[in-house]
């Protein structure tokens, strides 16, 4: 398997015929100009030297090596191989709120942009934990299994906005169902939720799924986001109004996600602006039993550029060493 680091430089690659339509054109204009000179067959007796194979061999090797110095610029990889290693952590679940209500603006720049940040800033300081996300509004789904795959759970998480689900809502207890079936079979004791969400116009019974998911052994926790004055949600350049014209105002249901959490032997947090409320919820998860996971990982790759590297320095050496002059013959009399 061949992986490149750098994978973008490999565009510089287009240039390479660049290199030879370039060269064409300019002996183009050059044979015009000696045209104006003389007759063909006189001008070139006057030159009897000049090689014209050289000098397209030169421009090949050229090519040649800028070819090689663009792959090795990539940084080629090769010897990843995939290996199993016990992990030693707990599984926690993210569900993000992505309904239109998390675009108000009482976080800065909104409420689901705070909660991406302080989510990200999370998955930065986790090492042998795994992590899940699962984004709702009137549905929900698995946006990224539970994973030890950080970068990946980072790429996952800037993708998310409220367009994610397209059916909009609040179903809070079909988040919560989700998570429970989204952690892993090897986990049975270290288990849980983390809910993000203003906690408004819950569609189902979110406290009997954590009760559900506290009998399973799994805490849930809540982070409410918003304020109890609440704030417009902007939409398409405008505020959201409802059927009768009025401007709707999303203000936080803390009594909901309150009894959410204690129906799952969790905790509520109700998330600031500094301090969002996941590093306190996070340390008191890693304060439960740690299991042992089995991972699948892959191994370092072995860099190869410096080969690459090599063969264009050497082909820039036979470049330079080759002249554009027809080899001069001595007869020996």
């Amino acid at each position: 398997m061949i992986n490149f680091a750098q994978a973008q430089y490999l565009v510089l690659l287009l240039l390479v015929p660049l290199f030879f339509v370039a060269y064409a054109v300019m002996r183009h204009f050059r044979r015009k100009r000696l045209e104006r000179l003389g007759e063909k067959d006189l001008v070139s007796g006057l030159m009897p030297s000049v090689s014209s194979s050289k000098a397209w061999v030169r421009v090949t090797l050229f090519s040649l090596a800028f070819f090689f110095f663009v792959i090795g610029l990539s940084r080629p990889q090769i010897g990843a191989k995939l290996k199993e290693r016990n992990i030693k952590g707990v599984e926690i679940m993210i569900a993000l709120d992505v309904s239109n209500s998390m675009m108000a603006e009482d976080y800065s720049p909104n409420r689901l942009e705070r909660a991406k940040l302080a989510i990200s800033s999370l998955v930065d300081k986790l090492r042998d934990d795994r992590i899940g996300l699962v984004v709702f509004a009137g549905t929900s789904f698995v946006q990224l299994p539970v994973t030890t795959d950080y970068a990946s759970a980072k790429m996952f998480l800037n993708s998310i906005n409220t367009e994610s689900v397209p059916i909009q809502g609040t179903a809070l207890g079909e988040a919560i169902t989700t998570c429970i079936r989204s952690f892993s079979t090897q986990s049975e004791r270290s288990r849980a939720i983390i809910i993000i969400t203003d906690g408004e116009n819950h569609e189902d019974d979110p406290v009997a799924a954590a009760g559900q998911a506290a009998e399973m052994g799994i805490k849930v926790f809540t982070i409410g986001v918003g304020s109890a004055e609440g704030k417009p949600i902007p939409y398409k350049g405008e505020l959201l109004k409802d059927k009768d014209g009025n401007i709707v105002v999303s203000r936080l249901d803390e009594k909901v996600l309150k009894e959410i959490a204690a129906a799952g032997n969790g905790a509520y947090v109700h998330a600031g602006m500094s301090e969002f409320g996941l590093n306190p919820i996070v340390d008191d998860i890693k304060r439960m039993d740690e299991e042992m996971f089995n991972s699948v990982v892959f191994e370092e790759f072995d860099e190869q550029y410096m080969y690459f590297f090599a063969i264009a320095l050497a082909l820039l050496a036979v470049e330079m060493l080759i002249g554009e002059r027809r080899a001069r013959r001595h007869l020996l009399n």
